[in-house]
């Protein structure tokens, strides 16, 4: 298979997983904004819980479908783009969390 088309589907999962994490981001600022992360109901551990895992699983998927393109002929690109993921990751919760503060303020 062409890397391009493995890098093209790997983008797509690496997308889908930063709007998990988007996702989270949104659903943890109400509690966390309340200071209740740690008095949270079944309901919203579970709309917390289901972006985190299936996010998590999305991203790891990402990454060994990169893995399959670009691990044995470029491992500086591999590396690069796992750096990446876990950055756009990252930003990507805060992005979420700040929208919604920004909608509760």
């Amino acid at each position: 298979m062409e890397n391009w088309i493995t890098r093209f589907v790997a983008i797509l999962c690496a997308l889908g997983s930063t709007a998990l994490f988007w996702t989270l981001g949104v659903f943890v600022a109400v509690p966390w904004h309340e200071g209740r992360m740690l008095a949270l109901n079944r309901m919203e551990l579970q709309v917390i819980g289901v972006p985190l895992v299936v996010g998590l699983a999305v991203a790891w998927g990402a990454l060994h479908i990169f893995a399959i393109a670009d691990r044995v002929s470029s491992p500086r690109i591999y590396s690069t783009i796992r750096a990446v993921l876990i950055v756009a990751s990252i930003a990507a919760m805060i992005g979420g969390i700040s929208w919604t503060q920004a909608r509760i303020a």
